[in-house]
């Protein structure tokens, strides 16, 4: 059996495609493989329907871009496969990811890409959005542009400092999360390694302050630069469905997990890319 022959249909002119015409579940080859990471790169997230993949064919898939993620320090895995992070929420597991974010900027070297595959989805709601941080760059006016480029900014721990502090009498358990997954200063606007196009390089969940600047300056800027990002001109929304698939470079795009769907469960396997195998 063939892998198939791909179809790529553009979602928004920011970002976003669904790629269709081709089954994950067999062996792609070196064409087929370049042809996906070429439309991630140029498309920034890309997604397909109906594909019955195993958790072995989700691993292979995630090696062609490169080196799986070790195991998540706060997500469960699936048993037996190590390198896939099971993400299963409902009334009982409060989702936890609705908020823009860029995946760990707190490291000094986030991760390229992310697989998830949609294991259970529920009829409404749940939906995922993803925005372009290069589309966002290039709308910014020149003069605000030029002034960027020479900044900093801190990132650390984010939201994800409630995995520590709720429920603790005082600050220790936060001081040791920040010993284990430290903090990483990055440029504001960075390059793409790839495209080349550049892109704005600040978050919300994790972004903390603009170097050299008082707090309040640095405030003022990030908000600034959330609004900004944040039109809907930027961004892509997937309504998922059993046995879809986004993948999405990680280096230049937010995401957002919407939390509308409770009662309902959803649970989704995600596989992250450390580095890209191509550059």
């Amino acid at each position: 059996m063939t892998a198939g022959s791909l179809s790529i249909r553009k979602l928004t002119p920011a970002i976003g495609a669904e790629l269709s015409g081709i089954d994950l579940s067999q062996p792609l080859g070196t064409e087929l493989n370049s042809e996906i990471y070429n439309a991630l790169i140029e498309h920034q997230v890309i997604f397909f329907r109906d594909q019955h993949i195993s958790p072995e064919n989700h691993l292979a898939l995630a090696r062609t871009f490169g080196e799986p993620q070790p195991p998540h320090p706060v997500y469960p895995h699936l048993e037996k496969f190590k390198n896939i992070v099971v993400l299963k929420t409902g009334p009982d597991n409060l989702p936890d990811t609705d908020g823009w974010h860029t995946d760990v900027t707190f490291k000094q070297n986030p991760p390229f890409a992310s697989i998830l595959v949609a294991r259970e989805v529920p009829d409404c709601g749940g939906d995922t959005l993803w925005l372009s941080l290069s589309r966002a760059w290039e709308m910014l006016p020149k003069g605000i542009q030029s002034e960027l480029e020479e900044l900093k900014a801190v990132h650390d721990l984010g939201d994800f400092r409630n995995n520590f502090a709720l429920g603790e009498a005082d600050g220790n358990a936060i001081v040791e999360a920040h010993q284990k997954f430290g903090n990483a200063i990055h440029p504001v606007v960075k390059t793409h390694p790839v495209s080349k196009r550049k892109f704005l390089y600040v978050n919300e969940g994790f972004t903390q302050h603009i170097v050299g600047m008082r707090a309040t300056d640095s405030n003022r800027l990030l908000d600034y630069l959330y609004r900004h990002i944040n039109q809907p001109e930027n961004q892509v929304r997937f309504k998922w469905t059993p046995n879809a698939i986004a993948i999405w470079d990680n280096r230049c795009t937010w995401h957002y997990a919407t939390a509308d769907y409770l009662p309902n469960k959803r649970e989704m396997h995600r596989i992250t890319v450390v580095s890209d195998a191509r550059i």
